[in-house]
Formats: structure tokens, C-alpha cells, sequence
């Protein structure tokens, strides 16, 4: 029988060392399903996300988002006395995780080996942009950068048009998720082993390898990847077409769809049309098959298009806004957006990770920590240091 009580990630310490996005993401997810995070800031500035926009009442709420359930304890990194309280807190830790530039850790004494001698048990995940080997390590890379070099945005914009990155930072995301897999993954050998490891996951390779249609005409056809607007690459019709009144997406991937498609617009006859016989032949005469299908489209509501569409089985949608989104009911149905706290700001709405667990209730209104609103209990609770030293930290600079 499974607790109805325990999260999934009770009892598992992890340390972090992460700022702005990609870290975060990862240590939140963690968080979410009940690890003890501690995330590490400088004195004074923090996390560099702090600084983002759009702030309430002098607070981030980028930031508060994307630390949810954390607890944030501020410390000098640069100082020998810094370092030391680092690796004190890494030996009561179960996970490191950090993205600093390749060989920042091991300048502070704070990389793999160094931590693992006092900790065999340690998992250390680096997250970088392009690798901690490679042509590239030394680059400083943000979500933009990554899109640009990996050829997301190379595939993404209208097919004249010039290229796009995604309208939310895909890069940083899709990092922070492998490296929660990865993660995730050391723990299970670890229970296997008894013993750690570290792994590293970089942004570059994390959008490589989600390019999947791109990648299967580049590494198996002598077609080039390209623009193609919000048409799929490969499959016609899939496609965004507009209404009288706002825009619905279509997707007829197999002859059968097409033939469905063919009889709600009005045409049956075209079923056996060799234009459109075949994904062959509807490529080869994709603005006449646009045309027809956008034709009728226009005449109707996006509400009839959608009935009509949804009727005859043809998968369909409409293209939401953000206040559609909300407005629609499926934010509360699936439990998206919950509670949480903040001290400066009280209560919040917060957006965890969406993976949900049998019997495994996530933590109820986690808190998005203020700087260094946890230094001094840390400090007392797992280092046993008592209030003289920690005025001494303090005044010396070093928390």
C-alpha cells in the first residue's frame, strides 16, 4: 500500500547551486515532489533572476516561480570561509546541482571530486550550455543564444520569413527536465551501487536532440530542414487556418482524416482527386489543398469550424490566448496553478511540475524564499554553528 502522506522525494537534501532558469527549473521539480532544497545566493544580489521582471512590491515573480519550495541561504562563494560552509552542507546532501560555467567549481574546490572524497554518496549534476568538453565550453549562453545555435530557430518562422525563437524560453526548460532525468536516474543506481556519480547535461545538446522531424530529414534524406510557418514538415494538412473570428489548428495525418476533412468542407469529390490523393501529392500541391480548406474556414465562426471538425473526428483546436486558457476550466481540473506563500508578497499562485503520482500528495503551499530568508537556520539546524558565530559570518561578510 502506497502512503498517502509522503511525497515522492521526502528526505532527499539536495544542494543548490543554480541561478536564473535552467538550475532552477530542475531543482523545482524537485522540490515540488517534496526534496529538501537549499539553494545557495550570493550575499546582496542573489540569484540573477531576482533581478528579472516583472516585479510586485520589490520582489521577482519570475523568481518566486521558478523557486518554489525552496529554501535560500545566502553565502560568499569566493571566500575560503564560504567554501568551506559549501562543502559542509554537501556532505549532509544527497544531490549537487550546479550550472556555473565550466571550471568555476573546480576553481572554488567545489566540483565532483573534491565534494565525493568526504561524500561517496553524492550525486553531482553540471548543467552548462554547450558541455563541460567541447569547442564551445567557455561560452556564456542564455535561452536565445541556444535557440540560435541549435537550429530551433532555424526551423521556426513563416517559410519566407526570417527566423523566430519560440515564444518561451524552451531552451532552459527542456535542460532543466533532462538533468531532473538524469538526476533521477543516478538515484536509482545509487540504490543499486551504494555510491554516487556525477553527470552533466548541456542546453545545446538538450535542444539537439528534441528536433526530431528536423533530424529525420537531415540524417536519413538529402532535403534540408527549413521554415515551414505552423504547417507540420512533413504532413499536409496540418496547419493553422483562420475563422471569421480567431484561428483553429487542423491536423489530417492519415488519407482517412483528409477524406473527413474533404466532406465537412463541402467537397467530397476531392477524396479522389490525385492532388490530394496521397501526403506525397498533398504536399506537392499544398497552397490548392490551403486554399480550399482556408476558403471554407473564413465563411464559418471558429466555434462551427470547430464543431463541424470535432463532428466528423478531424483533431482540431483552437488558438488560445492566455485569458481563454485560464477562462476554460482546465487549469482547476488538473490542479496547474496552486497556492503558495511568500513573505514579502503572502499569497501566491504558483505552477509546479505536471507529472501526477497515485497517493502521493505534492507539498501543500510551498514557499518562494525572500534572499536569504533561511541563512541563519540552516546554519544553526545543519551545521550546529550558535548565533555568535553566525554574527561573526555575518559581519565578516561571509553570509
Amino acid at each position: 500500500m502506497h502512503s498517502t502522506t509522503r511525497n515522492i522525494f521526502d528526505g532527499l537534501r539536495i544542494l543548490d547551486l543554480t541561478r536564473v532558469m535552467s538550475g532552477p527549473y530542475c531543482t523545482a521539480m524537485f522540490a515540488d515532489l517534496g526534496a529538501d532544497v537549499v539553494k545557495i545566493e550570493l550575499p546582496n544580489t542573489g540569484d540573477e533572476a531576482r533581478f528579472f521582471a516583472p516585479h510586485v512590491q520589490g520582489e521577482s515573480t519570475y523568481f518566486a516561480l521558478l523557486n518554489r519550495g525552496k529554501k535560500s541561504v545566502t553565502i560568499n562563494l569566493k571566500s575560503d570561509q564560504g567554501q568551506a560552509l559549501v562543502r559542509d552542507l554537501a556532505r549532509q546532501s544527497d544531490v549537487v546541482i550546479e550550472n556555473f560555467r565550466p571550471g568555476v567549481m573546480d576553481r572554488l574546490g567545489l566540483d565532483y571530486d573534491s565534494l565525493s572524497r568526504d561524500n561517496p554518496r553524492l550525486i553531482y549534476a553540471s548543467i552548462s550550455g554547450f558541455g563541460q568538453e567541447g569547442p564551445y565550453r567557455d561560452w556564456p549562453a542564455f535561452d536565445l543564444v541556444i535557440q540560435a545555435m541549435s537550429g530551433l530557430m532555424s526551423i521556426t518562422g513563416e517559410r519566407d520569413g526570417r527566423a523566430m525563437a519560440v515564444g518561451e524560453s524552451v531552451a532552459d526548460v527542456a535542460t532543466g527536465m533532462f538533468a531532473a532525468f538524469g538526476v533521477a536516474g543516478a538515484l536509482y543506481d545509487r540504490e543499486l551501487t551504494g555510491v554516487g556519480r556525477r553527470l552533466e547535461v548541456a542546453m545545446l545538446d538538450s535542444v539537439f536532440s528534441m528536433l526530431v522531424t528536423s533530424l529525420s530529414r537531415k540524417l536519413f534524406t538529402d532535403r534540408k530542414p527549413g521554415r515551414v510557418g505552423n504547417r507540420h514538415p512533413e504532413t499536409y494538412p496540418v496547419d493553422s487556418y483562420d475563422t471569421s473570428d480567431g484561428v483553429v489548428v487542423l491536423v489530417g495525418f492519415t488519407d482517412a482524416t483528409v477524406a473527413r476533412i474533404m466532406t465537412v468542407i463541402g467537397r467530397p469529390e476531392l477524396v479522389t482527386d490525385p492532388r490530394f490523393q496521397d501526403n506525397p501529392a498533398r504536399n506537392a500541391h499544398e497552397s490548392e489543398l490551403r486554399a480550399l480548406i482556408s476558403g471554407w474556414t473564413r465563411q464559418h465562426t471558429r466555434a462551427q469550424v470547430l464543431e463541424a471538425l470535432r463532428q466528423a473526428d478531424v483533431p482540431t483546436a483552437p488558438v488560445w490566448s492566455f485569458d481563454e486558457l485560464f477562462a476554460s476550466g482546465h487549469l482547476e481540473a488538473r490542479d496547474l496553478v496552486r497556492p503558495g506563500r511568500h513573505t514579502t508578497l503572502g499569497d501566491i499562485r504558483i505552477v509546479p511540475q505536471p507529472v501526477k503520482f497515485a497517493a502521493a500528495p505534492m507539498p501543500d503551499k510551498p514557499r518562494s524564499p525572500t534572499l536569504g530568508e533561511d541563512t541563519d537556520a540552516i546554519l544553526s539546524e545543519r551545521l550546529g554553528l550558535d548565533a555568535d558565530q553566525i554574527r561573526a559570518l555575518r559581519a565578516a561578510k561571509i553570509i
